[in-house]
C-alpha cells in the first residue's frame, strides 16, 4: 500500500534536501491563478453566438492550441465557422484582442509565488516554468515580471508538446543542462506529477483552497502552498552530506514509481 508523503510527517519529504539542483514549475494554479469563466462568457456575446455552442467548439480545439499546432487567430476562426458565422479578419482580432485582454486583468500571482522563485534563485536553484497554454501566456509572464525570475520557460505552444508528454520535462531538462535525478517538479495536476516522475523528477502536488476531492489517495507528496515545498528543499533538521541528501531522493523516485506500478 503506498501513502501519499504530507506536510508535517516526520521523515518524509521534510527530509529530502541537498539532492536538487533544479525546480521545474508549473504555472496556472501553481503560481498564478486565472479566472478564464469571462473568457467563455463574453467571446461568445462578442461573437454573438451562443456560449454553448462557442465553448463546445473551441474545446475541440484546445488541443491543437496549447501545442502550437493553431494560433488564436486560427482556432477563433475556426470555431466561428462551427457556430454558422463567416469569420471576418476584424472579427477574429478583435475575439483575440478580447481574449487576451480577459486573461490578462484576471491573472493574480500567489502571495508566495514570488518569494519562492526569489529563494531558490538565492539558492542557486535553476528554475524553469513549465506550462499548458496559448500563446498569451509568455506575454502575461512578462507582465507579471515573473520571466525574468526563471533560467528556462517552457511553454507547450511554443515546444509542440504538452504534460503529461514526455518531451515537455526533458526540453525543460535539457534547457537547464540538468538531469532528471537534479530535479524537483512542483504542479497542481496529479496527472502531470505523475508524467514527470516516470522519467524519475520528484514530483510534488500542490493543492491550493480548499481539497476537491481529487487528491489521489497514493502518489506524489500534497502540499498546500509553496512555503511548503520551501520545507522540502531547506528543512530545518538539514542533512550531515549531499550525498545522504540524494539518496533520500533517489529513495522518493523510488516510492512514486512503484506507487505508480512502474
Amino acid at each position: 500500500m503506498c501513502v501519499p508523503l504530507r506536510a508535517g510527517v516526520a521523515g518524509s519529504y521534510a527530509a529530502l534536501v541537498g539532492g536538487w539542483d533544479a525546480c521545474l514549475v508549473d504555472l496556472y494554479d501553481t503560481l498564478l491563478s486565472c479566472d478564464f469563466s469571462p473568457n467563455r462568457r463574453e467571446l461568445p456575446k462578442l461573437a454573438c453566438v451562443a456560449a454553448d455552442a462557442w465553448n463546445e467548439a473551441y474545446a475541440q480545439l484546445w488541443v491543437a492550441v496549447q501545442t502550437g499546432r493553431a494560433a488564436k487567430t486560427e482556432a477563433f476562426a475556426q470555431t466561428l465557422r462551427a457556430c454558422g458565422v463567416q469569420p471576418s479578419a476584424s472579427l477574429v482580432r478583435a475575439l483575440v484582442d478580447r481574449d487576451r485582454e480577459l486573461a490578462f486583468a484576471s491573472a493574480r500571482l500567489y502571495d508566495d509565488a514570488i518569494p519562492f522563485l526569489d529563494r531558490l534563485r538565492s539558492a542557486g536553484i535553476k528554475i524553469a516554468i513549465v506550462s499548458n497554454c496559448s500563446e498569451h501566456t509568455r506575454p502575461l509572464l512578462t507582465e507579471l515580471g515573473v520571466i525574468e525570475l526563471a533560467d528556462a520557460v517552457i511553454l507547450s505552444c511554443e515546444v509542440g508538446a504538452a504534460k503529461p508528454s514526455a518531451e515537455i520535462y526533458l526540453r525543460a531538462l535539457d534547457q537547464l543542462g540538468m538531469a532528471a535525478p537534479a530535479a524537483l517538479f512542483v504542479d497542481d495536476q496529479a496527472s502531470y506529477c505523475a508524467g514527470a516522475a516516470a522519467l524519475g523528477i520528484a514530483a510534488v502536488q500542490i493543492v491550493r483552497g480548499e481539497p476537491d476531492g481529487n487528491v489521489p489517495a497514493s502518489g506524489p507528496a500534497v502540499v498546500r502552498s509553496l512555503r511548503e515545498v520551501e520545507t522540502m528543499l531547506w528543512p530545518p533538521e538539514g542533512f550531515k552530506s549531499r550525498l545522504e541528501g540524494e539518496d533520500r531522493l533517489r529513495g522518493l523516485a523510488k516510492e512514486v514509481l512503484s506507487c505508480l506500478g512502474r
